[in-house]
């Protein structure tokens, strides 16, 4: 398959499974503790009562990791499913391998060998309670990868049902492109820690061939290389872990004062709540980011749901402005 109509492939798959505008939930929150320790019968109520939330907010895609919560929150979430017939059906799962945890004597290391991935997808598959997902994310570049077998993996797993399509997380642009020179599908779908308080994907664009370029190691052009090649940018983080919409801050620094207050005017100049104001900011990129939503609150999920409306009205000089008061200088 050629380089066009794999972006083109690519693109139609991306707007399939994340549409323009959408927003997604982050299901890293659910399943209790990060120990091995069982999870218990107040944590599927929390997954419960937080997918139910997500849906109100018209959220239908999913994210998991295989990691997350040592494998219980896709256990609860599998439970979730198994306790709701028809819940499938209605929405779309995503989830990542490529990262152990505790093994080998290792904290973590990161493991994309061929066995690693049917493994891991198969133990998910599991959790999950259902025969595919629509989504496998790559969790993190490992350098140990070898493309061919990644092809061969993904390749088995189309080939069995057990995977829709292919996505990467914490990769370059260059990253992906070495990938996708060895595979038979499209990546879909890339997932960047993106917000108003993580600004490198968006700094690099404007400080090439400028010296406070050097203070922001993300590699410039992925976003772009993403947006060529129609695969979704999904953005993680995208709440800035509540720094600007009430979360306790220790000491915080005068941008992050003034952004804080920045964020509440417009909300209250649209009559929606910050939360749907830091969201908006970044759906506004041409780009389309997908926010993913991590918290398990269920009225913050729903104060999430207007962030689209958000995105569609704010001007441009309003964009900025919240990009320059939480950077806390002028662009150059």
């Amino acid at each position: 398959m050629s380089s066009p109509e794999r972006a083109a492939q690519a693109s139609h798959q991306a707007q399939e499974l994340t549409p323009a505008q959408e927003l997604i939930y982050g299901c890293m929150g659910l399943g209790g503790s990060w120990s091995p320790e069982p999870y218990s019968s107040a944590d599927v109520d929390e997954a419960a009562a937080a997918v139910s939330a997500a849906l109100d907010a018209g959220i239908t895609l999913f994210d998991h990791a295989d990691i997350y919560r040592a494998g219980k929150s896709e256990a609860v979430f599998g439970e979730v499913l198994a306790a709701t017939p028809g819940l499938r059906g209605r929405i779309r799962l995503q989830t990542k391998c490529g990262i152990r945890l505790g093994e080998g004597g290792l904290n973590a290391y990161y493991d994309l060998s061929r066995d690693a991935i049917l493994e891991r997808v198969n133990g998910s598959l599991a959790r999950l309670r259902t025969d595919y997902v629509d989504v496998l994310m790559l969790h993190r570049p490992d350098p140990l990868m070898d493309p061919a077998e990644v092809a061969s993996a993904v390749g088995q797993l189309m080939a069995e049902g057990k995977v829709r399509a292919l996505g990467v997380s914490n990769m370059s642009g260059a990253q992906i492109e070495v990938l996708q020179d060895r595979l038979e599908t499209p990546v879909v779908a890339n997932q960047l820690e993106m917000s108003l308080l993580k600004r490198a994907w968006l700094e690099s664009t404007v400080l090439v061939n400028h010296a406070e370029g050097t203070d922001y190691s993300f590699p410039h052009g992925t976003v772009e290389h993403c947006v060529r090649h129609g695969i979704t940018l999904q953005a993680y983080g995208s709440l800035a872990r509540g720094l600007y919409t009430g979360a306790p801050a220790e000491a915080p620094s005068a941008a992050e004062e003034a952004t804080t207050s920045l964020v509440a005017q417009l909300a209250a100049g649209y009559n929606t709540t910050v939360e749907a104001v830091l969201l908006g900011w970044l759906m506004k990129h041409p780009a389309g980011i997908a926010p993913v939503i991590g918290t398990a609150n269920p009225d913050r999920i729903q104060a999430c749901a207007g962030a689209s409306a958000v995105a569609q009205a704010m001007t441009r000089t309003e964009w900025y402005r919240l990009w320059v008061t939480a950077r806390g200088s002028n662009i150059p």
